[in-house]
């Protein structure tokens, strides 16, 4: 009876450790963590912008952003709200479920991200006189030169390795920094991109 008693004790105290971890994973972000995912995917945006100029297409470096930092906001802000909007879909669900939501996230990560990028293009207009990717008029099927098919299904297939992959991946090492960290390292980085906006559109 007493083992059975013990046994018993390991198992809820198991079960209610799980029920946090699970509650753990699942509590809305922070502010200062949604800040540090609009860097890191921002980051990750220039890097793929440049991949692509230099190494696919082979036009030479130039810089594809409207500011001087190795960071292109629009995709931090898409990915940002694929996060807010779409993550929530696929977060802590079974294997199959997640398989089965590839298809769904492919098309709404799309949608998204070619809805933004259109938004964007006009507030870059507005505020500097262009936008970045007018290199768009070169594609078959674009609209003025401010949205086309040909990036929209790579920003689709984009949202989907972010989501799947990245996402977690950058779940695990906020949570590993701790809220002060992470509350610093926010603050710095904004800091930064704010003197990065002021000079942009002193010199620009």
């Amino acid at each position: 009876m007493l083992r059975d008693n013990k046994l018993d004790a390991i198992k809820n105290k198991e079960k209610w450790c799980e029920m946090i971890r699970k509650n753990e994973m699942t509590k809305p972000y922070r502010f200062w963590e949604y800040v540090l995912f609009f860097f890191g995917y921002a980051c990750i945006g220039y890097l793929y912008e440049t991949i692509l100029e230099v190494v696919i297409y082979r036009w030479g470096f130039s810089n594809r952003g409207v500011l001087f930092g190795p960071w292109l906001p629009v995709y931090g802000v898409g990915v940002v709200i694929f996060v807010l909007l779409w993550y929530r879909l696929i977060q802590n669900k079974p294997s199959k479920t997640k398989v089965l939501m590839i298809p769904v996230i492919f098309l709404l990560t799309m949608a998204t991200a070619t809805l933004l990028e259109l938004v964007t293009s006009y507030l870059l207009e507005w505020t500097m006189g262009s936008w970045p990717w007018q290199t768009y008029t070169s594609y078959a099927l674009n609209y003025q030169g401010r949205i086309a098919l040909n990036p929209s299904l790579r920003f689709g297939l984009g949202g989907v390795l972010f989501l799947y992959s990245i996402q977690p991946f950058f779940d695990r090492k906020v949570g590993e920094m701790g809220e002060s960290k992470v509350k610093y390292l926010s603050m710095t980085l904004l800091a930064l991109v704010f003197v990065d906006v002021v000079v942009s559109l002193i010199i620009k």
